[in-house]
């Protein structure tokens, strides 16, 4: 007959176990607590970020705008040594070739919007006459809200006028520090530009261990090549957008077709918001032009067909799944710098997501949710401890 095994050796196992397990509850505490305030904090500094960038964007927003231009001019400054071009000349026929495109895009735009501005009294003239008729038709609207009025007892109430300056003052006391900010941002992606070769051998030599000199620089490529391919063809298609709108405004007997494209080119790089204002402005000189409401709306309603075959076809089949965004985020990247810089910001929202998304794809997406129960904020971090744990990685 066999003896059974003494209990006292079973019985440890047991306790150190138990004692593990009441450690790792206490680790698992403490992680979620400490990943409750790390998130907190991080949401007060992102709700405190647009204060600090708006009151310094004398220095951020060149900033900001200089490694945009860097991204995206880079590949041709490349491009331009492989002929035997000295870095120096190379960064600098990149950055002129940019500003003669941008020169040639404004005057496009700017030039026949000066002969334009004279007609403006006679244009509102014109819609106002055209909201008048619409207005007199109408007419029983406003006869129901004065009875209304009257019913409810309304008071008068006293008209308030604040002297505000006018639109020539405030451009003269924003001319110079717009220059000034123009000036800044151009010198800094000069010279950005031009050490982008030596910040390539940093980022590959001044590493620790070859594989993160590895992630560094198929990162810094990937941002550069997605960026860089996202504005040009972009830009090509806002073009292609452009030339339709000129050809349809010269048909429709607008004044200035070339402008109208111009505008339209500009804009359609600003998302959702730039072709809400281009079928605004369409519409107000549509009418102020037009004999009749609908012939002046007919502007508007072909280039809002124009603009939803473009966006919803046309873009998304060149542009690939490569570049394809959640319409959530691109929104909440509009309005956050445009909230912060304005209109150059809504220009610079697009360009600074796909950085940042690019950059998160080889970081790793952070998981927000899953941190604030105590997991690892990145996925990698979470496949580690796995390893070292002994299990097996979640699905």
């Amino acid at each position: 007959m066999i003896d059974p095994a003494p209990e006292g050796p079973a019985k440890r196992p047991t306790a150190s176990a138990q004692r593990n397990k009441r450690r790792m509850q206490l680790a698992e505490q403490e992680i979620r607590l400490m990943s409750a305030l790390v998130l907190l904090i991080g949401l007060g500094l992102f709700l405190a970020l647009p204060f600090v960038l708006s009151i310094g964007s004398v220095v951020f927003l060149p900033l900001v705008a200089a490694l945009m231009l860097t991204i995206l001019l880079s590949p041709l400054a490349d491009w331009l040594t492989k002929f035997g071009i000295p870095n120096v000349l190379a960064s600098l026929g990149a950055l002129a070739a940019f500003l003669m495109v941008l020169i040639l895009a404004l005057g496009l735009v700017l030039q026949p919007a000066v002969s334009l501005f004279d007609s403006l009294p006679e244009i509102a003239e014109t819609v106002g006459e055209q909201f008048s008729e619409l207005r007199d038709e109408f007419q029983w609207v406003a006869v129901m809200n004065d009875r209304i009025a009257e019913a409810m007892g309304g008071a008068e109430g006293r008209e308030v006028v604040l002297a505000t300056p006018s639109l020539l003052e405030e451009i003269a006391f924003a001319t110079p520090s717009v220059l000034i900010e123009v000036l800044i941002m151009f010198l800094m992606a000069f010279f950005m530009i031009e050490a982008r070769v030596r910040m390539r051998r940093s980022l590959l030599f001044d590493r620790a261990s070859f594989g993160s000199s590895v992630k560094a620089a198929r990162a810094m490529r990937e941002v550069q090549d997605r960026v860089a391919s996202y504005i040009i063809t972009v830009g090509c298609i806002n073009a292609g957008v452009g030339v339709v709108v000129a050809a349809g405004a010269w048909l429709l007997g607008l004044e200035a077709p070339i402008m109208w494209g111009g505008l339209a080119m500009i804009l359609n790089f600003i998302p959702y918001i730039g072709p809400l204002a281009m079928t605004a402005l369409l519409a107000l000189f549509g009418l102020g032009t037009a004999d009749t409401v609908l012939l002046g709306l007919l502007p508007a309603i072909a280039y809002i067909i124009l603009h939803a075959v473009e966006a919803n076809a046309i873009t998304p089949s060149i542009l690939g799944a490569r570049f394809t965004m959640s319409p959530v985020m691109i929104l909440i990247a509009l309005s956050y710098f445009t909230w912060i810089w304005g209109t150059v910001g809504a220009l610079l929202s697009v360009p600074i997501l796909l950085t940042l998304t690019a950059l998160f794809e080889h970081i790793g997406r952070p998981n927000l949710v899953g941190f604030i129960f105590g997991e690892p904020l990145f996925r990698s971090e979470m496949l580690d401890r796995s390893g070292v744990d002994g299990q097996a990685p979640p699905p």
